[in-house]
């Protein structure tokens, strides 16, 4: 088994090999919990959720660590226009991104560090970059100074002087290049006394991209296996990460840099100053969880993925289909065997397969419905002496469904929906197709979909 993965460092599919032979360290940027939740949070938190999954079905220990950005302008700014504090405010929205992702089936971290947590690594970690000459400060400011870290630009292929050319000069900027960037930043004028901590420099928070690159090393070490993000952090999130974290520790910082494509709408990048922005909530209200994961999947995570009602509808669609061969499946049997037959065993190996060359989700949906297309054929043509055999299917088929993260389709809890089934049944036994008919379609309005056996009885599940 050899799992190939695209790393943005070299721009190539590379074999992965972490640093221990069964262990996998992984850090993926997370919010800043300013706003709700959206689609494309959303893509980037499925993509990693399928990238962990995968690597702990092959085997590995994975160590996930994912932040909470909880202190920023953003949030500062949104707290006083919602006359709340800024911890208040992050607060509500962190219990939204659990809220929705939950509903997503995305694992949990092992840990989600938060800035405010972790302001006495912060400043030490700015104390050691200052005293080895990669920091200066200016006026209670502390920037690193991009010219001291001669390999700036690997990650996104960018050159310093080129940087330097295209930056736009502030009269009122301290910094003495204009590509340098803020390790620390002095508390600003009206700024509440909540935002704001005692440094060697003075007053003040820290910049945005020495957070990550101190909160992945206290937790993970100098040099981790996986980083992960969107596309839109290489440049200057990422970038900076490995200035700041490789001049502190003089050591590769990441092995393996992965990122997720953009969510798109008509094309274009979704974001709030286009107004093509939808939220995560607003999504699951109109359509079912399992049909926003599947919907996610159906392209590889480095590539864009268009939104669009046609493109959701067409996956609820597509799922649903997947329903109703596993719900064919559960009218035979309702037992997981071992997979003994060959043509099921080669089926498991290509899926895997497909997951080991850069986690291709899409291809690892499509042969999800293969599998699908085998056991209709099967169950039209096996009878009833097939019993081992839609066992087998069964246990593949939930097996493929985990390792996507795609739940299996719900069957009732409700006692109501049972006593109506029931009666539909013993309608059914009787030959009153009328009855039968009618209670169909009651339990359809409900929201169930019923799909008969050859013995009389039938399984009902919850529509998507």
């Amino acid at each position: 088994m050899t799992i190939k993965v695209y790393n943005s460092l070299t721009d190539k599919k590379e074999e992965f090999k972490p640093q221990k032979e069964n262990f996998v360290s992984m850090y993926v940027c997370g919010i800043t919990p300013y706003d709700f939740v959206h689609l494309g949070h959303a893509r980037a938190y499925v993509a990693f959720d399928i990238i962990k999954r995968h690597l702990i079905k092959r085997g590995f220990e994975v160590r996930h660590i994912q932040n909470f950005t909880d202190i920023d302008d953003k949030i500062i700014k949104r707290a006083q226009e919602k006359n709340i504090s800024p911890a208040a405010l992050a607060d509500i929205y962190i219990n939204d991104y659990f809220e929705q992702t939950d509903k997503l089936n995305i694992l949990k971290a092992d840990k989600y560090p938060r800035v405010t947590e972790t302001m006495t690594e912060i400043i030490n970690f700015i104390k050691v970059l200052y005293d080895n000459g990669f920091a200066y400060q200016k006026n209670g400011d502390v920037y690193f100074s991009v010219d001291k870290f001669k390999e700036y630009g690997k990650l996104s292929k960018r050159k310093t002087e080129d940087l330097k050319s295209g930056a736009r000069v502030d009269i009122n900027d301290d910094k003495a290049s204009p590509v340098d960037f803020a390790l620390w930043k002095r508390t600003k004028d009206g700024e509440p006394d909540s935002v704001s901590w005692d440094s060697p420099w003075g007053k003040g928070r820290p910049g945005w991209h020495i957070e990550c690159s101190v909160m992945s090393s206290s937790i993970l070490g100098d040099t981790i296996d996986i980083h992960g993000g969107g596309l839109d952090l290489v440049f200057p999130h990422h970038e900076n990460e490995i200035a700041q974290s490789e001049a502190k520790s003089g050591k590769q910082f990441v092995k393996y840099w992965l990122h997720n494509g953009f969510v798109t709408v008509n094309k274009e990048k979704m974001s709030k100053s286009l107004g093509n922005f939808f939220t995560l909530k607003d999504i699951l209200q109109k359509y079912d969880a399992r049909v926003v994961r599947y919907y996610l999947l159906t392209q590889h995570y480095k590539s864009p993925l268009d939104f669009s009602d046609a493109s959701l509808d067409g996956a609820k669609n597509a799922l649903q289909g997947l329903d109703d061969a596993y719900l064919k499946l559960l009218s035979r049997t309702n037992s997981s065997s071992e997979i003994k037959d060959s043509r099921l065993i080669k089926m498991y190996e290509n899926f895997m397969s497909v997951l080991d060359d850069d986690f291709s989700s899409e291809k690892a949906i499509a042969l999800l419905h293969e599998l699908k297309g085998f056991l209709l054929t099967e169950f039209a043509f096996g009878g009833q002496g097939l019993f081992e055999l839609f066992s087998e299917m069964k246990t593949l088929f939930e097996e493929m469904m985990d390792s996507l993260g795609i739940s299996l389709p719900k069957l009732p809890e409700d006692n109501d929906i049972k006593m109506l089934l029931k009666e539909r049944n013993a309608a059914r036994k009787a030959k009153d197709w009328g009855r039968a008919d009618k209670l169909r379609k009651e339990i359809d309005a409900i929201g169930y979909k019923i799909t008969d056996n050859p013995d009389g009885s039938s399984v009902l599940t919850k529509k998507i």
